[in-house]
């Protein structure tokens, strides 16, 4: 009787430390395009709380897709709804991103928006994709 009572605790703590590494791992999600900006190979997942403050880790190719236009890319993240945290393209090149978001008064960042835009400088708007909503 202990010996299979030792071995339903020993699965349910396999199969249990299974689901936690499912829920961590890398998920990927649809580039996000907008004129002459392009986030590609999108992969995103939530860190742990007690390791790295539940936040929201994302990485990708951040791309210029109009050479000629003389205009700089850049990815916006922010966690729940608090402000845009800018991440900055080089013109004419594609630039590999991985950096993470989190909420500092919270313990969990439960969700998460995401969007790429093009700078058109000063005098013009910028272009920007309408933001894509992460949820834990």
């Amino acid at each position: 009787m202990r010996k299979l009572a030792t071995a339903v605790v020993a699965a349910g703590l396999f199969f249990g430390g299974m689901g936690v590494a499912v829920a961590d791992s890398w998920r990927s999600a649809e580039d996000i395009s907008t004129t002459g900006a392009h986030f590609e190979e999108v992969r995103y997942r939530w860190e742990p709380a007690g390791a790295k403050r539940g936040a929201f880790r994302f990485k990708g190719l951040l791309r210029d897709g109009s050479h000629n236009d003389g205009h700089n890319v850049y990815l916006e993240v922010r966690p729940h709804d608090y402000g845009w945290q800018r991440f900055k393209g080089v013109q004419k090149r594609t630039v590999p991103l991985e950096d993470t978001v989190h909420d500092g008064a919270t313990r969990y960042t439960n969700s998460a928006e995401m969007r790429v835009c093009r700078d058109r400088g000063a005098l013009r708007p910028n272009n920007c994709t309408p933001a894509r909503v992460f949820k834990r």
